[in-house]
């Protein structure tokens, strides 16, 4: 038995990278199916309830300031996630609350403590938005950031992080009970409704600060509003249920993720490749869960797909 289970371990290890026990996955029956992938799901819930928990002390236990981080945190790409905490830090939902009425003074504090305007020539709109943040950085004794905190290399306009701060600006001087209103989601389209703002006017006509374009989209699409019902909606709720007792609010967390459409992204491309197509968020969790965490170091010992196929005679 021992032979035979370094064998299979072998030869797990050797199609790793290329994700090959996607044709396994594939052919299993539905529910040994579910079972391996409702396994690497909650192994992914558990690593970004951690993440969640981090935010929550450094927020002084306050679910609002929490969500704030997460939000920041979602927003943008991967690569700029540190920059956006960053941001959500220095210009803190406190401050951001005190200014809501105004969307003007919310971009303003928000533009001015990202240093991205430093990036770009000024119009009257820009200038406008420097001129505010003086006084804003003054009441607030806020430290700007560095304009290089920003990666904007190779960056698509539709998630660039000037269009996605406006965003910001807007979303938050246009809702209050925003945690509340994300903990009562409960599908993409909920999602897509409380999420799906769009920056103001002046993004319309203008890509970047003072550079002129033809109109421009300016609102969070539905696939950007999907990865935040997966990235910040879900766990938000899973977390808050699980500290609040409420398990209602962590079943709907999980079926907010068996709702909503799967990632289309490189990992869910290679397991496609692989023989094995993910049809929503909980599976492509799952998936990628197994992709980051346990395929590129060759953890099949550990992996549930892994133990699974170790275990199982038939694969002799």
């Amino acid at each position: 038995m021992e032979e035979r289970d370094a064998r299979m371990l072998n030869r797990l290890r050797a199609g790793a990278r290329v994700y090959a026990c996607g044709e396994y996955l594939a052919e299993l029956d539905p529910l040994h199916r579910s079972a391996i992938l409702t396994a690497a799901l909650y192994d992914r819930l558990r690593r970004k309830i951690a993440a969640v928990e981090e935010l929550f002390a450094e927020a002084g236990s306050n679910w609002n300031q929490t969500f704030y981080f997460m939000f920041f945190r979602t927003l943008g790409d991967k690569r700029n996630q540190r920059a956006y905490l960053e941001l959500a830090r220095r210009a803190t939902y406190a401050m951001v609350l005190r200014e809501r009425a105004s969307l003007h003074n919310v971009e303003a504090l928000l533009f001015g403590t990202s240093g991205l305007l430093d990036l770009y020539e000024d119009d009257g709109y820009t200038l406008d938005l420097r001129r505010d943040f003086v006084y804003l950085r003054s009441k607030y004794a806020i430290e700007p950031m560095e304009a290089s905190a920003w990666d904007l290399n190779r960056i698509h306009p539709a998630n660039h992080p000037v269009l996605r701060v406006a965003q910001a600006a807007a979303f938050f001087a246009g809702h209050d009970f925003v945690m509340e209103r994300m903990l009562d989601c409960r599908t993409p389209e909920d999602a897509a409704r409380l999420f799906g703002v769009e920056a103001s006017d002046y993004w319309t006509t203008h890509s970047l600060p003072a550079v002129k374009a033809q109109e421009m989209p300016r609102r969070i699409g539905t696939f950007k509003s999907n990865l935040i019902a997966i990235n910040l909606v879900s766990i938000m709720q899973y977390v808050y249920g699980s500290r609040t007792g409420n398990d209602r609010l962590r079943d709907r967390a999980v079926t907010l993720l068996e709702r909503t459409p799967a990632e289309e992204n490189v990992y869910m491309r290679g397991w496609r490749g692989a023989g094995l197509v993910a049809r929503t968020a909980f599976e492509s969790q799952a998936l990628l869960q197994l992709a980051t965490e346990y395929c590129p170091a060759g953890r099949c010992r550990e992996c549930p797909v892994g133990v699974r196929r170790i275990k199982s005679p038939a694969d002799d």
